[in-house]
């Protein structure tokens, strides 16, 4: 009994580790992290890289793959880049089996050493962070010696033995128990590594052992859309992607298992680099067959799970976690997150504003003002929670975040308010007299909705990546803007001089929608500002080239 909980204490500790890890890195560089996933996405060679790289960092393809669905679920990232991630995150997770399965035993008690006392002497610092870090770290190499230790007597006894024997020659269902001892563990590294544990020992042949780690892969994929599951469609389909890649792994691996077992053989390494050498394999060549199809795997995800957002009636906050504020950088990207969700309803708004116009759809207006509603609680939920972040515990860098993404909020909050006050006035002023604007009107408004929903939407790019090459195209979109509204004018204004009918009735109307897209535009250039601030800033932080000294001649 002490021997099973001794090695039950060990895989507990593996999973300790690894969250603290993962929480050490979300909080130094959690925002960074986000930025590189969502610049990350112009190729899927790129995405796939940002997923290895990523996943090395917080240890967890299961934390990327959370990470990924949410930019997905929002609509930041597209699922077929979004799948090379996940690509990557599954190669990430394989590197660092390769890494814990060396002997590292020498280094863990040095990384808990240092990890504790960095962690208790700045603690909620970023120094404070990377302790924790090195902690969990240290955690993982000591667990995995615990495992190691306490797994011998277990291999060892004579009816573990028996057990194991009676996997021999069945690898599909050595598959399925790998796949259950990973949701069990929560963990494909412990699962991994314990299969190489069981090989070196002798107790299961090469080809069982490699039929249990491509049930470890099967697992984790299975793990991943279990922690997904609260997202909406979208955000969901990324971990069906993955796990369908996972099935389509495996399905072509099962029946080269064997011919894999001796051509690994021959390389004269021992059994338990066999083991993870083999699930480090697995994941890269499946990833060499796939990154080229990730755009047919998505268009079966979006098959499978048809429909855009189901969880979108839900109106209250949910990325707003009380237990963050202690962590302001961590506290500060949730609340950014939610932020988007209210650009998500704005930019709704916008778009069932353009049918309102061209189907003068009575219970369409309803819907749209109903969403001002579900804004102004987003709003308060997020002002609410930023005022409850101790400004004392935010370095320069986190005052300025805390100040962009409250002032977006602000302003986002005013953009609702200004449809929903066009709505009514097109329901008042239009819809209720029978009224229509004249074909070349509707096609002015038209062309200015259109680059108002592009504008909100390169906005909401500067902020969460806050590229300065973006910011300033933003802000020359802005002077275009108001060149477009001043030429929209004059072309109304020259419509009533010819005594057009339908541009006589409607100019109020019409004038006042110009205006109103023009302050909505405005709105959302502001997130322009910090970007620009921000490099202005450093340009004026770096020091001018010295003179070249005066060479005179004698």
């Amino acid at each position: 009994m002490s021997v099973l909980l001794n090695l039950l204490s060990g895989v507990a500790l593996l999973i300790w580790g690894t969250n603290l890890v993962q929480v050490g890195i979300l909080r130094v560089y959690g925002a960074n992290l986000r930025k590189i996933l969502a610049v990350s996405v112009t190729n899927r060679f790129t995405a796939f890289l940002a997923g290895v790289g990523v996943t090395g960092l917080v240890q967890s393809s299961n934390a990327t793959a959370v990470i990924v669905s949410s930019f997905v679920a929002r609509g930041l990232i597209a699922l077929t880049p979004a799948l090379a991630i996940m690509l990557g995150a599954n190669v990430g997770t394989a590197v660092m089996v390769q890494v814990f399965a060396l002997d590292l035993s020498w280094l863990s008690p040095f990384l808990i050493f240092i990890g504790v006392i960095l962690h208790l002497s700045r603690k909620g610092s970023r120094v404070g962070h990377v302790g924790r870090v090195l902690t969990g770290l240290g955690l993982i190499t000591l667990a995995l010696e615990l495992i190691s230790v306490a797994s011998r007597p277990v291999v060892e006894a004579a009816g573990v033995k028996v057990l194991f024997a009676s996997l021999t020659g069945d690898i599909m269902l050595d598959m399925l128990i790998g796949a259950l001892f990973t949701l069990l563990c929560y963990s494909s590294l412990a699962v991994v590594l314990f299969c190489g544990t069981l090989a070196s020992a002798g107790v299961v042949s090469i080809p069982v052992a490699l039929g249990l780690v491509l049930g470890a892969n099967l697992g984790s994929g299975v793990s991943a859309l279990m922690s997904t599951a609260g997202s909406n469609q979208p955000g969901k389909r990324v971990a069906l992607g993955n796990l369908l890649s996972r099935v389509i792994g495996c399905a072509v691996a099962l029946p080269v298992v064997h011919l894999a077992a001796g051509w690994l053989s021959q390389l004269d390494w021992p059994a338990h680099h066999v083991v993870v050498g083999f699930h480090l394999l697995f994941n890269i060549v499946l990833a060499v067959l796939l990154i080229g199809f990730t755009g047919q795997v998505a268009h079966l995800c979006e098959r499978l799970l048809p429909g855009n957002s189901s969880n979108d009636a839900q109106v209250s906050q949910r990325h707003l976690d009380p237990a963050a504020l202690s962590t302001p950088a961590l506290a500060l990207s949730n609340a950014a997150r939610e932020v988007l969700r209210i650009g998500d309803r704005v930019e709704q708004m916008l778009v069932n504003l353009l049918q309102i116009l061209k189907t003068d759809d009575a219970r369409l207006v309803g819907i749209t003002r109903r969403m001002d509603d579900e804004i102004d609680t987003l709003y308060t939920d997020i002002k609410l929670y930023l005022t409850r972040l101790s400004h004392e515990e935010l370095d320069d860098k986190d005052s300025r975040r805390w100040t962009e993404i409250i002032t977006l909020t602000i302003n986002l909050e005013h953009a609702g308010d200004i449809i929903d006050r066009m709505l009514q006035d097109i329901k008042d002023k239009k819809i209720a007299h029978h009224l229509k604007f004249a074909d070349a009107g509707m096609a002015e408004l038209t062309e200015m909705h259109g680059r108002l929903i592009a504008n909100l939407r390169l906005g909401l790019s500067v902020f969460l990546t806050e590229d300065q090459r973006s910011a300033q195209r933003l802000m020359e979109e802005k002077m275009s803007f108001r060149e477009l509204e001043r030429r929209l004018e004059l072309n109304h204004l020259a419509r009533i001089a010819s005594q057009t009918p339908d541009s006589i009735e409607t100019s109020s109307l019409h004038l006042d929608l110009i205006g109103d897209m023009k302050r909505l535009n405005s709105l959302f250039c502001t997130m322009a500002y910090p970007a620009l601030d921000e490099s202005a800033g450093n340009a004026a932080a770096a020091p001018e080239p010295s003179a070249p000294a005066n060479i005179t001649s004698s």
